[in-house]
């Protein structure tokens, strides 16, 4: 019988920023859950950023725009960050921003491709789907890792 904390902690570990499905799944996995429920548990948990993140960033954004100095501050973060990948999003649109959740690496994931999709004005549902996509699609890649014994747990765990 498997200890219920492993559960817990893969969904919080699906959850917080700095590990992801990335993080999750190899911990789940390695912990004796099977990995099918790793991977479920692992994206499903995942797929939590996405609503948090508008949700927080909405609320909190609509009351620290009222000040001016985050105003200002937001306007020209928000100008550059548009004229530096604006070309690329209008390039490869959605289908860019999949890829890029999709790619199980440090800096690409739910909350970095939401964070950017919220920044840039994009569709909500849209990027509720997308997003979703680029989940599975990690989730798939490091299922998939996994399976095959790539040594995943010398690259993604950090033992202390």
């Amino acid at each position: 019988m498997i200890d219920l904390k492993y559960y817990l902690y893969t969904i919080l570990l699906g959850i917080i920023p700095i590990s992801e499905l990335r993080g999750a799944m190899p911990y789940a996995y390695f912990n004796h859950i099977p990995l099918f429920q790793a991977f479920l548990i692992s994206v499903l948990s995942n797929l939590l950023v996405i609503p948090i993140v508008w949700i927080f960033l909405g609320t909190i954004h609509k009351l620290f725009y009222k000040m001016n100095w985050y105003k200002s501050l937001f306007d020209r973060t928000v100008e550059k960050a548009r004229l530096k990948v604006g070309s690329k999003v209008s390039k490869y649109g959605y289908l860019g921003l999949m890829i890029f959740v999709g790619i199980p690496l440090p800096i690409t994931g739910a909350w970095t491709g939401t964070l950017g999709a919220w920044i840039l004005g994009l569709d909500r549902k849209k990027t509720f789907i997308f997003v979703g996509l680029g989940i599975l699609l990690s989730g798939l890649i490091v299922a998939t890792l996994l399976g095959l014994g790539v040594g995943l747990n010398s690259i993604l765990i950090k033992k202390f």
